[in-house]
């Protein structure tokens, strides 16, 4: 066994008595005797070696990794050390003695990582000073020291920043603020400075505006001073020279349309003055390049347009017609549906009592059968009774006889049998005359049952004839008739025949294209007398005037000589957008600027995003949009 491994089990057994204890308990013991003990002796100790293992695992990573962080702090490895350091934590957060380490650790790191960055700034490296001390302070955010020179070094990177910008190395001037505000973004000599740096570069990008504009590069202009803008707003004055120069080019690209006046040949001025060049450049849209004037010089591209107005026709019609309006003519007699719904219950219910009075005839007839056979049964009983009464009589009277002709005493004569005054002769009509009785009782009692339901249907009865004659036989509904009237649908129409010749300003045509258009604007009113006798109320004419209509058609024609004439404007960009495609190899060479600007110009109603974004990228600018005014 190595030593240290012998040393390190001491030291356990120091820190856990549990150890010594279960040494004692004989736990060592029997680990060290080959032969295992009994099962049945200490159930309790695997249970308790286990909870020993696992505390020693923990105890020994513990305290090897201090162990560990403590021999490399001896040697002065801190970045070691505070891994070390940390796995313990890790280990048992708790451990106060390990963080009071630590924090010596990188304090000590920290005094030598500034012995570094002082050697570093001493040489001149600022840069490589400044990460050091911020490292440093990172370590140990209590180093007065490397604050102090992380202060100092913040300003020697701010004055070395207006050193460059005094030489117009804007780069590095830039490059030496931004470092400085990464680590502290309050610096206020920094912030003034990175100003600084924005106004120089606008005043730089302003004056290669100005050298490009003098060298009549406008496009490339153009683009130098929305980028000077972009850099300061309000730093010069490239805002107002970006605008001119965009105006100058929207006149280089302008698509012009050359319109002669209007040739009044169906003699309506009010017409043709809405045909009027002016009235056309309404029309058009305004952020487009697109003018109207009355000559163009020679080379520029666009159209001529000569337009005449052949007619004015007027035409107003009246067409006759009929309409119809429903009215109440009066009142008529029906039959009342709910005396129908009424007899219709009336006569259900004689039914019913028809069926019910046949019922009851039936039971009567029947309890007076019943009566009558019970009459003759009880007639027959009584009969039968006399008889017996009348033969004992006649049997007591011959006993009484006999007795009297009895000789001695204890002579039982004949005549005396008690059996010939108990024959039950009559039994079976006494049985006879009771079933009688009982099919009587049930006869009679069927017999009232009836006789009750027939009063009640009578009662319903009378209810449902009282019901109907309340309701009377017929009502009175309102009867509706057709009124037909006559109706005239009077029609103005106003019909304006226009021609238009458009040709080419640098192509020569032969023989000009004329296209002749009809435009029509109608207003059609109905009208008609009122018939209050039936509802219908006057209804004059209401047309419109018919110079408001001559007014509307001349803009309906103007409208769609403007949009054929925004038809060829666009087969005209569509070239020179396509032209601009080609170019985007290279979008930062400055002829290519030239064509992707006059292009970007006349589509500035939806300027083409593959041409737009290159060019922003080539050119660093931030908002390509401000390239046409957007």
């Amino acid at each position: 066994m190595p030593a240290g491994m012998g040393d390190d089990q001491e030291d356990v057994r120091s820190l856990h008595p549990m150890g010594a204890f279960l040494e004692d308990a004989g736990v060592n013991a029997s680990a060290r005797s080959p032969r295992p003990p009994p099962s049945s002796s200490h159930p309790w100790l695997g249970a308790l070696a286990l909870a020993l293992v696992l505390a020693l695992s923990g105890c020994s990573a513990f305290s090897r990794a201090v162990k560990e962080g403590d021999a490399a702090s001896q040697e002065q490895k801190w970045a070691e050390a505070e891994a070390a350091y940390l796995r313990a934590l890790a280990a048992d957060p708790e451990a106060s003695e390990v963080k009071v380490k630590l924090g010596k650790v990188r304090q000590a790191w920290s005094e030598v990582v500034l012995e570094g960055a002082r050697a570093v700034h001493a040489s001149g490296d600022l840069d490589g000073a400044m990460k050091r001390l911020v490292r440093a302070l990172e370590l140990n955010a209590d180093n007065v020291s490397a604050r102090e020179l992380l202060g100092a070094t913040l300003d020697a990177r701010v004055a070395a920043g207006n050193v460059a910008l005094k030489a117009e190395r804007l780069q590095d001037a830039r490059t030496e603020f931004d470092a400085v505000l990464s680590v502290a973004p309050d610096h206020a000599a920094a912030k003034r400075g990175v100003d600084g740096v924005q106004v120089a570069w606008a005043r730089r990008w302003f004056g290669t505006g100005e050298g490009l504009e003098k060298a009549g590069k406008l496009g490339n202009a153009l683009v130098a001073y929305v980028r000077a803008d972009q850099e300061r707003v309000g730093a010069t004055a490239a805002r107002e020279r970006a605008e001119a120069v965009r105006q100058k080019l929207r006149d280089e690209v302008a698509f012009l349309v050359v319109a002669s006046p209007v040739e009044d040949r169906a003699g309506a001025p009010d017409v043709a003055q809405r045909l009027a060049a002016g009235r056309l450049a309404a029309r058009l849209p305004t952020q487009l390049p697109l003018r109207v004037v009355t000559e163009a010089p020679a080379g520029r591209e666009g159209v001529t347009l000569d337009l005449s107005l052949e007619r004015v026709l007027p035409l107003q019609v009246v067409e006759e017609s009929q309409r119809t309006q429903r009215y109440l003519a009066g009142n008529r007699s029906v039959p009342n549906p709910r005396r129908s719904g009424f007899e219709t219950q009336l006569l259900k219910a004689e039914r019913t009592l028809e069926d019910v009075e046949r019922k009851q005839a039936a039971a009567l007839r029947e309890y007076l059968r019943m009566q009558a056979e019970l009459s003759m049964v009880r007639v027959a009983a009584e009969r039968c009774r006399e008889r017996e009464r009348r033969q004992c009589r006649e049997a007591l009277q011959d006993c009484g006889e006999a007795a009297r002709e009895v000789s001695g005493p204890g002579q039982f004569p004949s005549e005396c049998n008690p059996s010939r005054c108990d024959n039950k002769a009559c039994v079976a009509e006494e049985v006879l005359l009771v079933a009688k009785a009982a099919a009587s009782l049930q006869k009679e009692k069927a017999l009232e049952e009836a006789l009750d339901k027939s009063e009640g249907q009578r009662t319903q009865v009378q209810r449902h004839r009282d019901a109907t004659f309340r309701e009377p036989i017929t009502v009175e509904e309102p009867m509706y008739s057709d009124f037909v009237f006559d109706v005239q649908l009077h029609r103005l129409t106003v019909t304006a025949s226009v021609t238009a010749v458009m040709r080419d300003l640098i192509k020569e045509q032969q023989v000009p294209a004329p296209n002749t258009q009809d435009y029509a604007v109608m207003h059609e009113d109905t009208a008609h007398k009122g018939y209050d006798r039936y509802g219908v109320l006057a209804d004059p004419v209401q047309l419109r005037n018919e110079l408001e209509l001559r007014v509307e058609v001349g803009d309906k024609a103007v409208s769609d000589v403007a949009r054929r004439v925004k038809e060829r404007f666009d087969a005209y960009r569509g070239k020179r957008v396509e032209d601009a495609r080609r170019g985007m190899v290279r979008p930062g060479a400055e002829d290519v600027v030239e064509t992707a600007v006059r292009a970007l110009l006349l589509t500035a109603d939806a300027p083409p995003q593959d041409i737009l974004q290159p060019l922003g990228r080539a050119r660093g600018l931030n908002r390509p949009e401000s390239l046409v005014g957007l």
